[in-house]
């Protein structure tokens, strides 16, 4: 029963390779939306509150303030609709899920941002 549920998430997962990020980055997901029988492309940006799950079962929240409301999106990290994935900030925090930022706005909501050494190829 086991290796029948392991054959079929091999079967279904996509292989594609995302960059490493975790709460607190600000990241910009292009995530494929079919409307009728037209394919588009939406960029999706904003801060990553939490990331959950193991292996192929892994997902993520993204959140970000559209019009004054704050927009959470769960995206599934084995999705064959996420295009890609680049991350514009590494944040800097102390906690793995950042449920408080749903009670902050403006300036309160900032993150500062953590430097990230670049490897040299």
């Amino acid at each position: 029963m086991v290796d029948l549920i392991k054959v079929a998430e091999e079967a279904f997962a996509t292989g594609k390779q995302h960059p490493e990020f975790k709460a607190g980055d600000t990241i910009t997901v292009a995530y494929r939306i079919k409307e009728g029988n037209k394919d588009r492309i939406q960029q999706y940006r904003g801060v990553v509150i939490k990331v959950t799950g193991e292996g192929s079962k892994k997902r993520f929240t993204v959140r970000k303030i559209s019009d004054n409301v704050g927009v959470e999106r769960i995206f599934p990290m084995e999705s064959p609709f996420i295009d890609s994935i680049t991350v514009n900030r590494y944040g800097k925090v102390r906690r793995a899920k950042l449920y408080y930022l749903r009670g902050l706005t403006g300036k309160k909501a900032r993150i500062k941002e953590r430097r990230v050494a670049v490897k040299a190829d």
